[in-house]
């Protein structure tokens, strides 16, 4: 609960409502509570009782819920083509390494990529996007990865900012160069992170605000995500990882000792790995989307998690390959019913603990004064209903910076 009484022009005021303000270890609900906004940024957030009297626009909720606009923070929303005859492989038996191994995966989306325009990347990637906003999500995270030459990965760097100038959302670009060996370094890992660290970090710095890299046997050891995190450091950017999702490499763990972020998949993610994590304030980004879609049968360890007090985030992973999503409500469904979290869980997980995965706690995720005015504004009075239902969306309306 935030109050503020400064003299200030209360621009827009909405009312009679049900706020998960998620400014406690819960949901921060306030029944009859108000939110005033003043140059798209929260002025006021709390009881009825204590609200500022006047805003020159007053919305009456009708005892609706509102939490903060949700927040996708990994996505891959930015590629060219699709990978629907490879899952049909994959349905007859081949595993995601074999197809990898045989040149399809993330070098098939490669070949889409580079053969597409930046508009054209941009142009496939608005339906996508506008499904994610019309789920109330005001935040996204869009990693580069399926360039994995220099001009590619900027051309795809562009692209996801460009989204953001194309709709009102706030746009978080990762880039991730170190997401597959191209072709031409098919036999040349080292020399490919010297490419990606000597050459795309620099020229990618301007235009990322973070770098990632894919932690895994068919991707990058431990040794070259560590020149990768280093090298991002040395410009500037914070550092994210894809951990632990195929086997134990302790990535996670690696990140965390690096001051990243988040590690993102986890599911092979040992005791020893989380508690570095915890120590570190790494949060754990948790992909029910990608576990589902690839038919996995190996848990994240959530209770270690739990245990530990590493904070959980929940994303759709979007991707043509591992998770074709583009509903952040289906993965809080999907994060309860597969991995066991809590509703409290779930839902901090795709705002305030999915803002920490973005380095942006002092901007959004939470409602209070001072932040950014996104909200989310749900036909629903109890917040269990948003992770409950199954293919519906209660959204009634999205508010971004106050509009």
């Amino acid at each position: 609960m935030t109050h503020s009484r400064d003299v200030v022009q209360m621009e827009h005021s909405w009312t009679n409502a049900r706020l998960a303000t998620m400014t406690d270890d819960g949901l921060g609900l306030i029944d009859d509570g108000v939110i005033t906004s003043a140059n798209g940024r929260i002025v006021y957030a709390g009881p009825a009782d204590g609200a500022p009297t006047k805003a020159a626009k007053t919305t009456d909720c009708g005892g609706r819920l509102i939490t903060p606009g949700l927040i996708d923070c990994h996505t891959h929303l930015v590629h060219g083509g699709n990978r629907a005859n490879e899952w049909a492989m994959r349905l007859e038996g081949a595993s995601y390494e074999d197809i990898a191994r045989a040149g399809g995966g993330i070098v098939s989306t490669m070949r889409a990529t580079r053969a597409a325009s930046e508009a054209e990347l941009v142009d496939t990637a608005l339906p996508r996007l506008d499904a994610l906003i019309a789920e109330g999500v005001t935040t996204i995270e869009i990693k580069s990865g399926y360039g994995l030459d220099t001009e590619n990965e900027l051309k795809m760097l562009r692209a996801a900012r460009a989204l953001g100038e194309r709709r009102r959302i706030r746009v978080a670009p990762t880039f991730l160069g170190a997401h597959a060996l191209p072709p031409e370094y098919r036999d040349n890992g080292d020399g490919y992170i010297d490419l990606v660290c000597n050459e795309m970090i620099p020229a990618a710095a301007a235009l990322a605000t973070a770098a990632d890299a894919f932690c895994e046997g068919i991707g990058f050891s431990p040794a070259q995500c560590e020149r990768v995190i280093e090298a991002a450091q040395a410009h500037g950017l914070a550092v994210k990882l894809h951990a632990e999702q195929l086997s134990a490499l302790s990535g996670s763990a690696l990140a965390a000792r690096h001051g990243a972020l988040s590690a993102d998949h986890l599911e092979y993610a040992t005791d020893g790995d989380v508690a570095t994590m915890a120590a570190a304030g790494t949060v754990a980004v948790l992909l029910p989307g990608a576990y589902y879609f690839m038919r996995e049968t190996q848990l994240p360890p959530i209770a270690a998690m739990r245990r530990h007090g590493v904070r959980i985030a929940l994303a759709t992973d979007n991707n043509p390959g591992t998770s074709p999503t583009t509903s952040l409500l289906l993965m809080l469904n999907m994060g309860a019913t597969m991995f066991g979290l809590t509703v409290v869980e779930a839902l901090r997980g795709v705002t305030v603990n999915a803002a920490a995965a973005l380095g942006l706690c002092a901007e959004i995720g939470t409602l209070e004064a001072g932040k950014a005015c996104d909200l989310a504004i749900w036909d629903v009075t109890d917040p269990a209903e948003l992770v409950y239902r199954i293919g519906f969306n209660p959204l009634h309306q999205r508010i971004k910076d106050g509009q």
